[in-house]
């Protein structure tokens, strides 16, 4: 077993594997934007990556008053004699105009990597702040810990194997033994680098403290927001369907709030990397496929301490359909985190059709499709292959390249023919590599 299930004094120091990905985009862009959700480790990163730069917050109330007044007169103080690093300038979500004013600096200055700036939400994907920076800014997202992270290994690069001509068994990514009771511990604890090491109790409260936080403080920045509580009562029924469509209509009558308001909750949510939507994959020529995208917290931590669970309400007399939603949910945010580490592009969906046919986690690339069912069991058979197979040969798959995959809480990886294998889900524990880069918390 992993000893990210029994931390240690530590193992709240992981190397992040957005660190290359970070360097390559300072030394390519002026203006680097470093987004991810509060406390997943940020400014730990950067200010653990750049030592030779000046850090700013704008969680200080002198800096950003001084940054309102006059922002040209006080960046281009703050750069002067800065010639190792970036400035940085967290937070910066608090001054959502300050893209034309690093606009007008960066355009007096040819060189690449002057600016990185860290947010609890993208506030430069609105259409003038794009166009202001258009050219000048590359985004980069930084996530809770991955399970790879959580391992020191390498990204896990499932996606890049399965989309292979003949992806083949015996080149697969390795997958160690996981007890069932680990992966449990890992769904629980969640991603964040201080909040996963507290006791149950503990990190539950810390957990609801964190979203209590994102509603009272993190909102405001986005959204004038006038029932708090509705949005609080939205974040518990999220909660309660994650890896379940969105029926929005259901839920604007359990909140009591109109459609049109629900869409802004739910949009501030992902913008906020609280949640995160998994849209519809639709063959072109299909009318029966259903178009409602499904929903994910970002974290099942965060989730599992809204929901109230601990290890207890896993056991073999508890509810058994309990561990399924949130294991999809793992699955399905590991492979997004490897996404942006993998050597080609990915893109995640679900599918259904009328007939009550689905695939979990449908994954686009170039060349074809990866199809991906998450089974929260020990056993895999012929029958969990049914779904994947009618929509390899039959269904809206058909004619395309297909890699079927059942992701399941056992120790073997088999082959069952045809593009078909079921991996354990300890397959995205990642690249056997033991430097990474630098560590933080």
């Amino acid at each position: 077993m992993s000893s990210s299930s029994h931390p240690t004094s530590n193992d709240h120091l992981f190397a992040r594997h957005l660190i290359t990905e970070l360097q390559e985009a300072l030394g390519a862009a002026k203006v680097v934007n470093v987004i991810g959700p509060r406390q997943v480790g940020k400014t730990t990163m950067v200010k653990t990556l750049f030592k030779g730069g000046r850090y700013i917050t704008l969680d200080e109330r002198k800096t950003l008053e001084a940054l309102t007044s006059d922002p040209v007169t006080q960046l281009t103080i703050l750069l002067q004699d800065l010639h190792e690093g970036p400035l940085i300038v967290d937070e910066v979500q608090r001054l959502k105009s300050l893209a034309l004013d690093i606009k007008l600096i960066v355009d007096n200055d040819r060189r690449h990597g002057r600016f990185l700036l860290t947010g609890s939400s993208n506030v430069f994907s609105t259409l003038d702040a794009t166009d202001s920076l258009a050219g000048r800014m590359l985004t980069l997202k930084l996530w809770p810990l991955s399970l790879a992270e959580l391992e020191r290994r390498g990204p896990n690069h499932l996606l890049d194997w399965a989309a292979q001509t003949a992806p083949d068994l015996t080149n697969a990514p390795e997958a160690p033994i996981y007890q069932r009771s680990h992966y449990i511990d890992l769904i629980l604890r969640g991603g964040y680098p201080e909040i996963r090491l507290l006791n149950s109790r503990l990190r539950g409260n810390r957990y609801r403290d964190y979203v209590d936080a994102v509603v009272d403080r993190d909102v405001s920045d986005l959204l004038k927001v006038r029932k708090s509580d509705a949005l609080r009562r939205l974040i518990d029924q999220l909660a309660a369907r994650t890896s379940f469509e969105l029926n929005m209509s259901e839920l604007s009558s359990l909140i009591g709030v109109q459609r049109q308001t629900l869409d802004q909750y739910v949009d501030v949510l992902t913008r906020l990397s609280v949640v995160t939507r998994q849209p519809a994959w639709s063959a072109s020529e299909s009318k029966r496929d259903i178009r409602n995208s499904k929903m994910h917290f970002v974290d099942t931590g965060v989730v599992s301490a809204l929901r109230g669970l601990t290890s207890d309400s896993f056991n073999l007399n508890a509810d058994p359909t309990a561990l399924g939603g949130l294991l999809e949910t793992w699955v399905f945010n590991e492979l997004l985190r490897s996404v942006q580490h993998q050597k080609i592009h990915f893109r995640l969906y679900h599918w259904r059709d009328r007939n009550k046919r689905e695939i979990d986690i449908l994954i686009s690339h170039s060349a074809g499709l990866i199809a991906i069912e998450v089974k929260a069991a020990s056993e895999v058979s012929n029958r969990d292959f049914k779904n994947l197979r009618w929509f390899a040969h039959e269904g809206p798959g058909k004619g395309k390249r297909v890699t079927q995959i059942v992701i399941y809480l056992g120790d073997a990886k088999l082959s069952f023919g045809d593009r078909a294998f079921a991996l354990p889900a300890s397959v995205l524990c990642g690249d056997a590599i033991t430097n990474i880069g630098i560590e933080s918390n």
